[in-house]
């Protein structure tokens, strides 16, 4: 019997203090006094508990401003995730940056970093509530803390305001990520799912156990009072509040297959050759962009074609130039700072031949891309040596390799010589060149039917005009941006047979999605990274991905099911104690006294079984003797005594107290009547003798 009371006892207080298994392993204050610290700075360690409250376990005003905590964890997390998947566009918005501040740097990686910084800092105050929460101590948000979190939301709405406006395209690129990789993330929830059913169903099962227990205690009389809203129904309130949501997600997560759709997820027969490449401006990750190292470097990595930008000088050179100005890519801020913003096409090429296009690229510390390895000793030498090309240099580079030319050809300037006539300047060098004309891929959109006359041999390549227009101009190329691959994939444009370039594609997951989407080429920066892939990211087939949905869910439902089922059959345990305890406060008095007579055995006292031992009767100083009835022999009948009302005990040191209580009341209460018959010389012999009766 002890080995089962110290059992009970101790299941009993696992029971009580199971969410605290940090006082197992920790030292509890000083976790407390972190989390204080942390939430609240204060950092006096507290020797006394807080009273803790179940629910409410905050003021009005931290209940008020708890929600701005998790609107800027949202924001923030939100943006830093859209950042992450646009990193395709980060030299892009450092060239516009540039174009504002005319300094060069990685504005892209500061944004990155700071509000990775953000996300981090609400997901720590949003933990670190949570656990307070947990441990039913009083949130005190400091306000400096609510201040950051204010600026947060301020800063995070004005972000997200101007990518809504000015960036709207770039959530394409969102769509564009969900739509490779729906496939993990869809297995991934799975597993998260699987992993937060453990604090789930610890929770749940406890708020279970909580509602049980405030069942059993409460009286009746409390139970009318607290009808409306009592701490029962809020238990269970946040039960439903816990457990609906994540059912919900669970059920989703199951059936979120049937509406998913990712090119990457194919037949490996159905699956197209790999795109070829154009190299954008060269490779610019080896050599100065639009130089002629860029261009030779792009060659030795197997560029199918060169991509350039093109200008016209004042005295009508076409130039390879992309910016409007010559400060980034150039030395003129040595040579001629106060002309370094007038537009490069009002400088001369005598001028412009002699400007240095590649230190800028080999000294500078801070290089045009963030992941772009170190140069090697010669090819920074070489790089310091580079001058500004002419367009007749990078053709006859092109005809003697055999690679296809794609340039955007920028109009000069109002005021510029050759406004009017650089369309029919550029296709007089072009066919000076004495570059075969299929290996001209001509973009620009002005005077076709000129440039058709002069060089009928030239492929004309289109923007993303509707296919009746190509048709009618007869184009069956077009260049598009790589957003725009997610509108349907570009299906139509595929099923008339039209060949599509896409631009500027430098991340290998979207490299990957484009040639799961049967993409004929791609212009890129990241030559030599993309050109290594043998294979698309991401890809697999439909019957593994069936195999892998199918076994996630069973793996999750027979996981989650055990995980409750443990904590259900831990928590019935500890509800057994519970339910023998509070037996007290549901019998009567006279039943209390034969329980406790069957369960317990009073040596020297009474048995169940001694029938035929008188029981004294307690008699009070104002009342008069007791008869006790007789048997047909004239022994006396052994009747109840009568008890005072017991409370229930609420543990098991208080249940054995009751029962010393009992023994000692027992005790004291010695017979004041005498009895009808000497009793034996042994008042309580160990087997009572039997008495035949006159039958």
């Amino acid at each position: 019997m002890d080995n089962t009371d110290e059992t009970e006892n101790e299941e009993t207080g696992r029971w009580r203090n199971f969410n605290s298994w940090i006082k197992c392993n920790f030292n509890y204050e000083c976790y407390m006094t972190f989390l204080n610290g942390c939430y609240s700075c204060n950092w006096e360690a507290k020797q006394e508990k807080k009273a803790r409250r179940p629910l409410c376990c905050c003021s009005l005003r931290e209940r008020l401003f708890y929600p701005w905590l998790i609107v800027s964890f949202c924001l923030s997390t939100v943006l830093l995730f859209t950042w992450i998947e646009t990193s395709n566009e980060f030299n892009g918005f450092d060239w516009v940056v540039f174009l504002g501040t005319g300094v060069w740097f990685f504005w892209s990686i500061v944004l990155l970093s700071f509000l990775g910084i953000l996300a981090a800092y609400t997901t720590l105050l949003l933990v670190l509530g949570f656990l307070l929460c947990w441990e039913k101590n009083q949130l005190y948000l400091h306000w400096y803390h609510k201040i950051l979190i204010l600026i947060t939301i301020l800063f995070c709405s004005l972000l997200l305001w101007i990518l809504l406006t000015y960036w709207k395209d770039r959530w394409l690129t969102i769509g564009l990520s969900l739509q490779i990789f729906s496939p993990y993330i869809h297995l991934s929830s799975i597993s998260v799912m699987i992993l937060l059913s453990w604090p789930v169903a610890i929770y749940l099962i406890h708020l279970e156990g909580e509602a049980r227990m405030r069942r059993f205690q409460i009286t009746s009389i409390e139970r009318k009072r607290n009808k409306r809203c009592n701490m029962h129904t809020k238990l269970r309130a946040l039960q439903v509040a816990i457990g609906l949501p994540f059912v919900l997600i669970l059920l989703c997560l199951y059936v979120v297959p049937f509406g998913i759709y990712s090119p990457c997820v194919q037949e490996k027969d159905k699956l197209g050759p790999k795109p070829n490449f154009f190299g954008h401006r060269g490779a610019p990750m080896l050599g100065p962009e639009n130089t002629i190292m860029s261009f030779e470097k792009a060659v030795e990595h197997g560029a199918h074609g060169l991509e350039s930008d093109v200008q016209i000088s004042l005295d009508k050179v076409p130039f390879l130039m992309h910016d409007y100005d010559l400060r980034r890519t150039t030395n003129i801020l040595d040579v001629m700072p106060n002309a370094s913003h007038e537009h490069s096409s009002f400088f001369n090429w005598d001028f412009l031949s002699t400007l240095n296009a590649g230190k800028w690229f080999s000294d500078s510390w801070i290089k045009p891309f963030f992941r772009m390895k170190p140069l090697s000793e010669a090819d920074k030498e070489r790089a310091r040596n580079q001058k500004i090309p002419k367009l007749s240099e990078l053709l006859e580079l092109a005809r003697k390799e055999k690679k296809l030319v794609i340039f955007d050809l920028n109009a000069p300037p109002q005021s510029h010589p050759s406004r009017s006539s650089y369309i029919r300047l550029v296709v007089s060098v072009i066919l000076d060149s004495k570059i075969e004309q299929h290996l001209i891929i001509w973009l620009p959109g002005s005077d076709r039917k000129y440039v058709r006359s002069k060089a009928p041999g030239f492929q004309h390549i289109g923007r993303l005009f509707t296919i009746e227009e190509l048709r009618k101009e007869n184009i069956t190329r077009i260049n598009v941006d790589y957003k725009r691959l997610f509108y349907n994939g570009l299906k139509e444009y595929k099923a008339a047979n039209i060949t599509i370039n896409l631009y500027v594609i430098n991340e290998p997951w979207l490299f990957s999605l484009a040639w799961c989407s049967r993409i004929h080429s791609v212009t890129t920066d990241n030559i030599q990274v993309l050109k290594k892939i043998n294979h698309p990211y991401y890809f697999m087939t439909p019957k593994f991905y069936l195999f892998m949905w199918i076994f996630m869910d069973i793996l999750a439902a027979v996981f989650i099911v055990a995980v409750f089922h443990f904590y259900w059959k831990r928590e019935s345990q500890s509800e057994k104690i519970l339910h023998g305890i509070t037996s007290y406060t549901e019998t009567p008095s006279t039943s209390l006294h034969d329980e406790v007579l069957e369960v317990v055995e009073i040596p020297g006292l009474l048995t169940k079984s001694d029938s035929e031992v008188i029981i004294p009767e307690v008699v009070n100083e104002t009342t008069a003797p007791t008869v006790y009835p007789t048997d047909d022999v004239g022994q006396p009948v052994p009747t109840e005594p009568a008890f005072e009302p017991i409370q229930a005990p609420t543990s098991e040191a208080n249940r054995e107290a009751t029962l010393q209580t009992v023994l000692l009341t027992l005790e004291a209460n010695e017979p004041t009547v005498p009895f009808t018959e000497k009793s034996p010389p042994e008042m309580y012999p160990e087997k009572p003798p039997t008495i035949d009766s006159p039958q």
